[in-house]
């Protein structure tokens, strides 16, 4: 049977841009311990993850103001200039949604950032766009969901997105080749398409992984190749 080559369903294009991990570092720390950190880093993960298509933008500032950056109801209020109450609300909302869009089965603890298990997932993923393997990439993924903010529709399980990334392959012409950094505390790819005239590759667009356990659960895409800059990734890459 041939799979189909269209997205699985349209949904609300509300989306953040990705964030350098390297400024979250920069976020003030109240935990007591690095198991405490690692679970505030855990929780900034999700929200974001979260908050880049399925929130609303009340729900979406209370969630990150006040569960993430732990100000009191009271101070996110003043902030979005609304009432109590109003803020309250919107944190419910949010929370009911983070609780059906992230099921038991995908709320499997990622990695810790950078341990072996992180890099080695991470560099079979590298090695796999690089090598232009789209069934290796596919090996990798649980019922994944991928997407591409803002364009309002995703790609869920692996017929689906292995179509996408071979028709996209076949447009290409050429399998990129990409440089590691973080966005929005997830390992991320700035992804290059080789200039065949050059020793030279320009910029194409920014892979954030979402991981599970040892398996990818997310795949999102930004082609705006503006915020490399943020990230200190080279423009264009050279051979």
């Amino acid at each position: 049977m041939a799979e189909p080559l269209g997205p699985t369903r349209p949904i609300e294009p509300v989306w953040l841009e990705p964030y350098p991990g390297s400024l979250l570092k920069s976020i003030p720390d109240r935990s007591p311990g690095p198991a405490a950190r690692y679970e505030a880093r855990e929780s900034i993960e999700l929200a974001f993850i979260a908050a880049l298509q399925h929130l609303p933008p009340r729900q979406r500032a209370a969630l990150v103001l006040g569960d993430v950056l732990g100000f009191r109801t009271a101070e996110v209020a003043e902030m979005l200039d609304t009432a109590e109450a109003s803020v309250k609300g919107a944190l419910q909302r949010a929370r009911a949604t983070l609780r059906e869009r992230l099921p038991a089965a995908d709320r499997e603890r990622a990695p810790q950032p950078n341990s072996a298990c992180e890099r080695r997932l991470v560099g079979r993923f590298a090695d796999a766009v690089q090598s232009g393997d789209i069934d290796d990439i596919v090996a990798l993924l649980t019922d994944a969901l991928l997407t591409m903010p803002p364009q309002p529709l995703e790609y869920q399980g692996h017929p689906a997105i292995a179509a996408f990334l071979r028709q996209r392959a076949e447009l290409r012409g050429a399998p990129l080749r990409v440089v590691p950094t973080r966005a929005n505390t997830q390992p991320a790819f700035g992804c290059y398409l080789p200039n065949a005239q050059a020793a030279i590759a320009r910029p194409y667009g920014l892979i954030v992984l979402t991981l599970a356990g040892d398996k990818i659960a997310g795949i999102t895409w930004f082609a705006d190749t503006g915020v490399f800059r943020h990230f200190g990734l080279p423009r264009p890459l050279r051979s």
